[in-house]
């Protein structure tokens, strides 16, 4: 399944810069950012909407509502594999 137009997935490197660690959790807000192993961002129109991060034994993913049964779910954990 493609991804639609406007949104592409990222593997920023760690630590997340600022403003990308403050989306990351709002979207993931009890996710551990201190100590990621992993991350995937789905950004759309220079928003984060989709994030997908992973830890020392745990991960946690989600994309806002709006967004979900695109494909972009899939993507992400895809971007981590």
């Amino acid at each position: 399944m493609s991804l639609p137009a406007r949104v592409r997935v990222t593997r920023p490197p760690l630590p997340l810069a600022p403003t990308l660690r403050t989306a990351a959790a709002r979207l993931c807000p009890d996710a551990p950012l201190d100590v990621l192993s992993g991350a995937a961002l789905a950004i759309a129109g220079g928003a984060v909407i989709g994030a997908h991060l992973r830890w020392p034994g745990g991960e946690a993913a989600t994309v806002e509502t709006g967004w979900r049964g695109r494909g972009i779910e899939e993507a992400l954990a895809a971007a981590l594999a």
